[in-house]
Formats: C-alpha cells, sequence, structure tokens
C-alpha cells in the first residue's frame, strides 16, 4: 500500500466533505438574508444532493471508460467554490446554482479517488478504503464547526473560508498526480498478464449491495440528525450534552472505520459487513429503550463503531463485484446510496412530528434486519458469485 498517497487522497476526502458538512450550518444565515421558508432551505441542500445523485454515477462510468485523475482536484475545488459563492450572489436561484456547483464537485472527486484507493492499496484494500473513509466521515464532523465560526465571525460573506483549504489541496492534488502519472509506465506492466480472462461483472450482488448501501445510509443520516435532538427532548438533557453525543457517535465511527478495514482484510469483506449489521439489531432497540444516560451513551457508541464497520467492506465488494465498472460501483455505493440516506431523513421527520423522537428512532431500528438479510448470502467476489450461480 502507497500509505503516503492514501493518507493524501483521505485529507482530499475530509476537504471535499467539508464542504457537504458546512452546507447545513450555512441556512439559517441564508434564511435571514434572503427571507427564505423552510421549505426554500430546505431545497438548497436537497439541489445540491440530488445533483450529485444524478452525476456521481456518470463520473464513475467515464472513470471506468477513461482515466481522468484531474477531476480529483477540480472536484475539490468545485466543491469549495459552490460553497463560497452562497455568501455573495444576489438572489435564491443564484444560490441554487452555487448549491449544485458544489453537488457536482463532490460528484466528481469520488468515484475517481475511491478508484485510486483501491490501484495503490495492494493487498491491503480494506485497511486503504477504511482510511479514506476516515476523511468523508471527518469533513462531515468539522464542516458544520469551521462553516458556524467563519459565520459568526464575517457574516454571510464567512461562508469564502472554505475557498481556502479547497484551492489549497486542489494544488497539493495536481502536484501529487502529475507525479504519479510519471511514475505509472514503471508500475503498470506486472498489474496484468497479458493473457489473464477478462472477469465478469455480477450485477446481482451488487444490486443487493446497493441496497444494503442505502440502508447504512439511512441509518447514519437519520442517526445524525435525530441524535442530539433526542438528548434533548427525550431524555432532558442540554444542548452541549446533545452536541457531545453527536460527537462520540462520530469518534466511534472514525474507530469503527478503521478497525472495519483491518477486519475485512484478514476474515473476509462480506463477513464483516454481516457482523456489523447483526450487532445493530440488539444494539438499536437497547439505544431506545434506555433512559439512563451514562448507558446510552455507551450503546450510542457502539451503535457508530458498527455502522462504520462496514463502510470499507462494503466499496470493496462493490469494485470486486464490477470489475469492468469500478468507478460506477464507487459511484453508486458513494453516491447515489449516501443521498438516498438524505433524502429518507424527511420521512423519519415526519413520524417524529406525527409521534414524537422516541418513535422515529424505534422506525431506524427495523432498518438492520434488512441490511443483516442482504449481508447474508454476500459473495466474496464476481467469481464467487458466478460459481455460485452455476451450482445453483
Amino acid at each position: 500500500m502507497q500509505f503516503r498517497l492514501v493518507v493524501l487522497l483521505c485529507a482530499a476526502h475530509m476537504i471535499t466533505d467539508i464542504n457537504q458538512g458546512a452546507l447545513p450550518a450555512l441556512l439559517p444565515f441564508l434564511i435571514a438574508e434572503y427571507h427564505l421558508s423552510y421549505a426554500a432551505a430546505a431545497f438548497i441542500v436537497f439541489a445540491s444532493n440530488i445533483a450529485s445523485t444524478i452525476v456521481q454515477p456518470l463520473f464513475g462510468h467515464l472513470a471506468d471508460r477513461i482515466t481522468k485523475p484531474w477531476l480529483m482536484p477540480v472536484g475539490v475545488a468545485l466543491a469549495a467554490a459552490g460553497i463560497a459563492a452562497l455568501g455573495f450572489v444576489s438572489d435564491y436561484h443564484w444560490v441554487l446554482v452555487a448549491s449544485v456547483v458544489s453537488g457536482v464537485g463532490v460528484a466528481a472527486f469520488h468515484p475517481q479517488a475511491a478508484r485510486l484507493v483501491t490501484r495503490v492499496s495492494g493487498e491491503q484494500k480494506g485497511s486503504a478504503m477504511s482510511i479514506f473513509g476516515v476523511g468523508g466521515t471527518l469533513g462531515f464532523a468539522v464542516g458544520p464547526v469551521v462553516m458556524t465560526g467563519a459565520l459568526l465571525y464575517f457574516g454571510v460573506k464567512g461562508s469564502a473560508v472554505v475557498l481556502v483549504p479547497g484551492i489549497a489541496m486542489a494544488a497539493v492534488l495536481t502536484w501529487r498526480l502529475m507525479a504519479l502519472e510519471d511514475e505509472a509506465p514503471r508500475s503498470a506492466p506486472g498489474s496484468q498478464a497479458s493473457g489473464a480472462a477478462t472477469p465478469q461483472d455480477a450485477w446481482g450482488p451488487f444490486t443487493r449491495l446497493a441496497g444494503l448501501a442505502m440502508a447504512r445510509a439511512t441509518l447514519f443520516y437519520g442517526l445524525n440528525t435525530f441524535i442530539p435532538l433526542y438528548w434533548i427532548h427525550v431524555l432532558h438533557r442540554s444542548r452541549a450534552s446533545g452536541a457531545t453525543a453527536l460527537s462520540l457517535f462520530a469518534l466511534a465511527g472514525v474507530v469503527g472505520n478503521l478497525l472495519g478495514g483491518r477486519l475485512a482484510d484478514r476474515v473476509g469483506h462480506p463477513r464483516v459487513a454481516m457482523v456489523g449489521f447483526a450487532a445493530l439489531v440488539p444494539l438499536l432497540p437497547a439505544l431506545v429503550l434506555l433512559t439512563h444516560v451514562p448507558l446510552a451513551l455507551i450503546v450510542l457508541m457502539l451503535v457508530g463503531f458498527a455502522l462504520s464497520v462496514n463502510y470499507s467492506p462494503m466499496i470493496i465488494l462493490g469494485q470486486r463485484y464490477l470489475p469492468n465498472h469500478v468507478g460506477l460501483s464507487s459511484g453508486v455505493t458513494l453516491g447515489i446510496s449516501i443521498t438516498f440516506g438524505g433524502l429518507t431523513t424527511p420521512l423519519l421527520g415526519r413520524v417524529a412530528d406525527q409521534h414524537g423522537l422516541w418513535a422515529a428512532l424505534a422506525t431506524l431500528s427495523v432498518v438492520p434486519i434488512l441490511g443483516a438479510a442482504l449481508a447474508l448470502k454476500l459473495p466474496a467476489g464476481a467469481s464467487e458469485a458466478h460459481r455460485a450461480g452455476a451450482k445453483a
């Protein structure tokens, strides 16, 4: 594994996803600046997500057809430029345009970056992908903090703060990728035997895996959105306690992400994905049944750990199931599934409005059962899937 390059891609992942995390923090300021309704403000996030959903598989398909590593620095720069522009545009329509630009930048970065991580990871694909995934988790966690601080100090024009790390990272990526292209001719000859048979794609297992990724994203977005509110309104803790709970949930996720990749390299990616979802089956009901806050906090951290253990195994499995469409696979597992999780959150909000926050989290408890069922018979790769089909 080219550790330094993987760490650089992890940092680039963090800088890219800082913009996704920063967008919700901008909404209260945009509401005040442009006198928006809550529905209009929510549509800003929706526009960014839907743009990323539509475009990300296209960029993934492009990555499979033609290697375009320059899409990574361009993606980082566009993601930051779109968010930065939100504080300077003249009306709501341009706000939507800037939000879409940021979403397109996010979409351009992920498939190419995930493909490159796999390429430089050697035999440690799970470990490398888990390091890469930590960057995204940290980006979502850091984004609101950075953006809120800048907006409180500079006003709505503080959105420009994301340009500094965005442009700097784009420049570093460009420089490193130029060096990587110079090294490519020396490393390319052993990459694949000239007489090797063309691998076949296993679309059936990949479809199940996509459903599994959507289930994970639904859990992640639902918990990330409602845990602070649950801590405040159901467990009757302070706002600071709710924020602390969310931070510890994210920290446990970082640990789970790193350990999940290492475990997957040793015991197999399908097994780790299955165990992660199976662990959530009792943990989520325990979380909503507990009223003792310290115990609830421990269970919440275990939930964050189990949920993140699945991250890198699912991405690696997707690339194995579609060896001829690695970029498309990454676009789905990193793009469409994540956006699906964001789109299900309003449905949970409706449940919370009508039946309470407890009911919203209790609804999420059903999702790991579906996830465990989908993960139960996932093959280790495309060849195993085809052999199982032949036996059937």
